[in-house]
């Protein structure tokens, strides 16, 4: 009979050593999900249609103008011999046509600084989409540090579960006191209140990452993949090389851009826009024809604080690029060590977990053998816990400067085509 309960007990711990696995979202799915169905990245993507429009808008030019006067006589005693006061003998008719006609810099200026605009928005939204990107990997994780912490106390749970038993037996057949099987029982029980909170922090965290995605309906995650498709990009030079590619590097880089075009735009504003017309002028029936144009003087203003406001700008964002460019440098150089030192860390504890998976076992079969106490079963019980959920912490650390470090070098971005 004690045979068979060892053999039993040896049977059931080989649960420790089986994660159960969910299908659902790979990382890189749940990326792309969120970049098509994220509501809030949806609204910011609008702003690049709004951009474009402004090309469009750019590149119109200005309406002519028609402009009617009519004047009528007034006093009877001043009015053609022969006629009626309403006669257009006594009134005078003007006609006029004119056009504002912009200078062609003018106009390519702003075609050029509105197309500038909407690469700027374009820009912008990828930035978005990058720190968008960085909040679902992150949720990702946690739900998926949940379903492995879920996965660690049912296996925990299920054995203690199956030592309770065995220890009902042994307890009737006087083999063991009532206070091993009470405390046997008082872990089961303890399992069984930690499985009930992370079960609910669980779906708490699913229901936080449906939201990013923008699903309508439950998700689930892939706790089975490892998404390390950039590992062999993540060495410091590469990731040195590739500072300027990110998102927000480039936006600034376009700021800079549309800030020198924005220079050139207002300079040319600077100059007058002349307004050219016909004008048909009928006066007592008689026909007059003739030319009407108009400019501005420039002696007072001249678009000083517009040109002078550009200049500045321009100034700003490039001090803007300089500063972003050193964070840039020190956020890579510092999510760069992180990523190492926990990958070293790792790839240590694999040697823990067989130690504790060992020395588990060693205490299972002394104790059911006799060689050993509850306390000390129940004690091995726990280090092994312990263990497996510092390793599976240690693991979400890793992974989450994993993608810390694809976040700073802008791969992350790549990861969710």
């Amino acid at each position: 009979m004690q045979r068979l309960m060892i053999l039993v007990f040896f049977l059931v711990g080989t649960c420790f050593n089986h994660a159960q696995g969910q299908v659902g979202l790979t990382l890189q799915k749940a990326l792309q999900n969120a970049r098509e169905n994220n509501p809030f990245l949806k609204s910011q993507a609008l702003n690049v249609g709004i951009a474009q429009a402004d090309i469009t808008t750019a590149g119109l030019r200005p309406n002519p103008v028609l402009n009617n006067q009519s004047l009528q006589l007034l006093q009877a005693s001043r009015s053609a011999p022969g006629v009626n006061l309403m006669n257009r003998h006594n009134q005078q008719i003007w006609w006029q046509l004119t056009k504002t006609f912009q200078l062609p810099a003018q106009r390519l200026n702003k075609i050029e600084f509105a197309g500038k605009n909407a690469e700027l928005s374009q820009n912008v939204l990828k930035d978005t989409e990058r720190n968008l990107f960085l909040d679902v990997a992150m949720k990702w994780l946690d739900v998926w540090m949940l379903r492995k912490e879920l996965d660690v106390l049912q296996m925990a749970k299920s054995n203690t579960d199956s030592l309770v038993l065995i220890n009902r037996v042994r307890l009737k057949n006087q083999v063991i006191t009532e206070t091993d099987l009470v405390r046997t029982e008082l872990l089961a029980g303890q399992y069984q209140m930690e499985m009930k909170s992370t079960v609910q922090d669980y779906r708490n965290e699913l229901i936080n990452l449906q939201t990013l995605l923008g699903e309508k309906t439950e998700v689930s995650i892939d706790t089975s993949d490892h998404f390390d498709a950039f590992s062999n990009l993540l060495n410091p030079d590469t990731l040195a090389n590739r500072s300027d590619d990110r998102t927000d590097m480039q936006m600034l880089k376009t700021a800079i851009q549309a800030a020198d075009v924005n220079m050139k735009l207002q300079k040319s504003l600077a100059l007058p826009q002349p307004e050219l017309g016909l004008i048909y002028n009928p006066q007592n029936t008689n026909p007059y024809f003739g030319f009407f144009a108009t400019i501005d003087l420039p002696f007072f203003s001249r678009n000083q604080g517009e040109i002078q406001k550009s200049k500045i700008i321009k100034s700003q964002a490039e001090q803007d690029l300089f500063a972003k460019r050193m964070l840039v440098s020190s956020e890579i150089e510092t999510a760069q060590k992180s990523y190492q030192i926990n990958k070293k860390n790792v790839e240590d504890f694999t040697g823990l977990l067989a130690q504790a998976e060992k020395i588990l076992s060693s205490v299972r079969y002394s104790y059911l053998r006799g060689g050993t106490s509850i306390v000390d079963l129940l004690e091995a019980h726990r280090s092994w816990l312990a263990t497996r959920q510092q390793y599976y912490k240690t693991l979400q650390q890793y992974r989450q400067s994993y993608v810390r470090l694809l976040y700073v070098s802008g791969l992350i971005n790549q990861l969710a085509i």
